[in-house]
């Protein structure tokens, strides 16, 4: 377990340094020649531009809050042939955005409310049950990114009460930003609405159970469409001036695609907010 933990941090510090070093001055060099209007800045806009380069210049303009109760569509590239769009472009074609998940009846949702009904007695939960057949056939869960090893049941359930011990956290102190690794990753579909893209899945589906009014979530993606209706004959600061005022019109996507490869099930009964 320990050589796993070590090869797993070695290749995220490999990964890290190439893009500090390499990546990242690639991508700088490209979107100043395409802010600055230069030759090839068309195709790099067709390219998607570079998706870092853009954070660093809106800022806190790509966070959004919204109402996590509402934010209920992710994107499924099941209904795309598992096609994904670049995560290291800001532009995204395709029909990607049709393609929708239902969050309600995802597994971090059933997970999170699973702890919460069963939060006298975990060894009740679905979780546990799962972690328990896996140990008892000598194939215990670990997770070498996190340096976890459920190798016992008294493990498997202190790895649960974290998790409950999360969401009495959000349900008492709201939402914190800060506590986890990554932020709550949205993308904007063709018509201006909000699909959760990236990781924080357990956070977000955290806010829905408790009933949080309110939490940010951050653009890390708009599809092209979207982009040239907004930026229209704009370029370079003025085209992300004109972004940065229409995504403070966005609202989450709540309808169902017209790609989704699953049936939609219509609403669920949230419980009453904390």
């Amino acid at each position: 377990m320990e050589g796993a933990v070590r090869r797993a941090r070695w290749q995220a510090e490999l990964r890290d340094a190439f893009q500090r070093h390499i990546g990242v001055p690639l991508e700088e060099a490209l979107f100043r020649r395409w802010a600055d209007g230069k030759a090839g800045g068309g195709w790099i806009e067709r390219r998607g531009l570079p998706r870092r380069s853009v954070e660093t210049r809106l800022g806190s303009a790509l966070v959004v809050h919204v109402d996590p109760r509402e934010l209920i569509r992710d994107l499924n590239v099941k209904g795309v042939g598992g096609r994904r769009p670049f995560s290291s472009a800001f532009i995204w074609d395709g029909d990607w955005d049709q393609s929708r998940g239902d969050l309600r009846r995802g597994s971090r949702y059933r997970f999170i409310s699973d702890l919460d009904l069963h939060r006298a007695d975990l060894t009740q939960t679905e979780r546990f049950r799962q972690y328990r057949s896996r140990l008892q056939s000598g194939n215990p869960w670990s997770s070498h990114r996190q340096g976890l090893l459920l190798d016992s049941e008294e493990a498997i359930l202190a790895y649960l009460k974290t998790y409950l011990g999360f969401l009495d956290a959000m349900a008492r102190d709201g939402f914190d930003s800060e506590l986890g690794k990554d932020d709550l990753g949205v993308a904007v579909t063709r018509d201006g609405r909000l699909l959760k893209v990236n990781r924080g899945l357990h956070r977000l589906a955290m806010a829905q159970r408790v009933g949080l009014r309110s939490i940010p979530v951050v653009v890390r993606a708009v599809h092209r469409q979207w982009w040239q209706r907004v930026v229209k004959d704009a370029s370079g600061e003025a085209a992300l001036a004109r972004v940065a005022e229409a995504l403070t019109r966005c609202t989450p996507e709540t309808e169902p695609g017209e790609l989704d490869p699953g049936e939609e099930l219509g609403p669920i009964d949230w419980p009453a907010p904390r």
